[in-house]
């Protein structure tokens, strides 16, 4: 029990703030020695690794309420339960480190997926955006890097049983393993050392837009954190007035267009005048497009929208898109009728949140010539198929809005900008990220950070980004990895499920 404690503690300090990423190699590979040494407890065992892990990765849910952390980490807790069962199991099979790291992909698939459309927020392929194998995100994304991270922990695994068992072998025979999988590592790392710089050059002669980004942070905190009703639109107009004073003196360069962050506007702007006109003067100061990121009244009664407003300065809202991956208990309540005269606790959620159904893109007019726009809001990207839906689209230019005041303080801020990170090396391009009050910054092709602000500070910024239309083998990849992970796995519970019966000398089944 202590060792699958401290394996869940290892795996997870390789997620930001601390990026450890080698310890998370260290976890993988002691989970898997200890449910071969504790096979009749494997499943309890997988259980306590995944409370542990989970506990320390997602522990900041507590922010919104202790019993939905509670709740969440006990419930996804059980899909490591399960994994600790199935890499138990696939020892018997040949190759059986590979076969094992498929299934760590497939469990992270299924509560990326489900229930209430998962949430893969702890996915090993996360924990290595500083590690050699970032560079390889472009060529087999978050999941392929999840399947070689866990790969890695299953060798180290193999080579810790391996060398404990046994053995009538001396000298350079025993250690002969040992230097494969060394050398493994070694073309694995140096590979993706050498990719990570790589960026595709822009087209020749291609066109730039110069992005404004404004964090006008709130005045709240915890779920209060937007403060008094439109005093974060008002924060907002204050900064883009910084913004644009800045570069209109030379400060910083002068920019296309003007991004604001998630829930920018606490009320409807299409709605409430007083809010209207709050952000219709921004726009009149800024004198160019403004994005704005707004929480709007409906389609029905007592439900909301997120979305993404385009604030053109002669003609208003030109286009606009709605947030599509929602948070279950934290903007919307499944099966809400039900639930909610039960725990009256959920009263907090506030209006039905309803998602989105656009593939993310914008299409919208920027220094007089139309621009793709793909827009990410907040935890849209933890979800690979959302994101490789928004590039796929034609997205030239990539922004995030994000709300992250609820969060503040947490290790979920770093956490996100870090999956952010990832996303830029995956589809190797250029994002800009607003946020109301926590790590709003300009992150480059290749992950890195080419300006970021400070956490519960009103500060803005601008960038000149190329627009892009390549699209990297991991964008085009989709779900294949998944797929061909589930079909490892099946084929290795096959053959341990033959070799089990073999081994009790019972026929096999014709």
């Amino acid at each position: 029990m202590p060792a699958a404690l401290g394996a869940g503690a290892l795996a997870a300090a390789g997620f930001a703030p601390l990026g450890w990423w080698p310890l998370t190699l260290v976890g993988v590979a002691l989970l898997t020695v200890v449910v071969q040494t504790a096979p009749r407890r494997r499943f309890w065992l997988g259980y306590l690794f995944g409370v542990v892990f989970l506990g320390l990765s997602v522990g900041w849910v507590s922010v919104i309420a202790v019993p939905v952390a509670v709740a969440l980490v006990a419930f996804e807790s059980a899909f490591y339960g399960l994994l600790a069962v199935l890499v138990h199991r696939l020892r018997s099979v040949p190759g059986w480190p590979a076969v094992a790291a498929a299934a760590w992909v497939v469990v992270e698939w299924v509560y990326s997926s489900v229930p209430f459309d998962g949430f893969g927020w702890s996915r090993l392929g996360y924990t290595m955006v500083d590690a050699p194998l970032a560079g390889l995100y472009p060529l087999v994304g978050v999941a392929g890097v999840s399947f070689l991270t866990a790969l890695g922990g299953q060798a180290l695994a193999w080579l810790v049983l391996r060398l404990r068992r046994p053995s009538g072998r001396r000298g350079r025979g025993r250690w002969r393993p040992v230097a494969v999988v060394l050398a493994a590592a070694l073309v694995l790392g140096l590979a993706g050392q050498l990719l990570r710089g790589w960026v595709p050059a822009a087209p020749a002669g291609g066109r730039q837009v110069t992005v404004g980004l404004v964090q006008g942070n709130v005045d709240g905190v915890g779920v209060a954190a937007l403060g008094r009703a439109r005093t974060v639109t008002n924060n907002h107009l204050s900064e883009t007035i910084t913004l644009m004073a800045r570069a209109r003196t030379g400060t910083i360069a002068m920019p296309d267009m003007v991004l604001w962050p998630e829930n920018s506007t606490d009320i409807d702007p299409l709605v409430d005048p007083t809010t209207r006109r709050t952000v219709e003067l921004s726009v009149q100061i800024a004198d160019r497009p403004v994005q704005v990121g707004a929480v709007l009244q409906g389609p029905g009664p007592d439900e909301r929208q997120t979305s993404a407003l385009w604030y053109d300065p002669e003609q208003g809202v030109l286009d606009r898109m709605e947030k599509r991956d929602l948070v279950p208990f934290g903007e919307y309540i499944p099966f809400r009728d039900v639930l909610l005269p039960l725990v009256p606790m959920l009263q907090m959620v506030g209006a039905q949140s309803v998602a989105g159904t656009s593939d993310g893109l914008m299409t919208v007019p920027v220094a007089g010539e139309p621009v793709g726009v793909g827009t990410l809001i907040c935890f849209e990207v933890a979800y690979d198929g959302t994101v490789a839906e928004t590039v796929g689209s034609g997205a030239q230019l990539l922004v995030v809005q994000s709300n992250q005041a609820t969060y503040g303080g947490t290790v979920e801020v770093p956490q996100q900008f870090a999956m952010t990170r990832v996303r830029a090396m995956e589809s190797r391009r250029e994002i800009a990220v607003a946020t109301t009050s926590s790590a709003s910054g300009f992150i480059g092709a290749d992950g890195s950070v080419v300006w970021q602000t400070a956490e519960f500070t009103a500060d803005s910024h601008s960038w000149t980004m190329p627009l892009r239309t390549t699209t990297t083998p991991a964008m085009q990849l989709g779900p294949t990895i998944g797929v061909a992970s589930t079909v490892l796995l099946l084929g290795g519970i096959a053959v341990a499920l033959w070799r089990r019966r073999a081994a009790r000398g019972e026929p096999a089944q014709r």
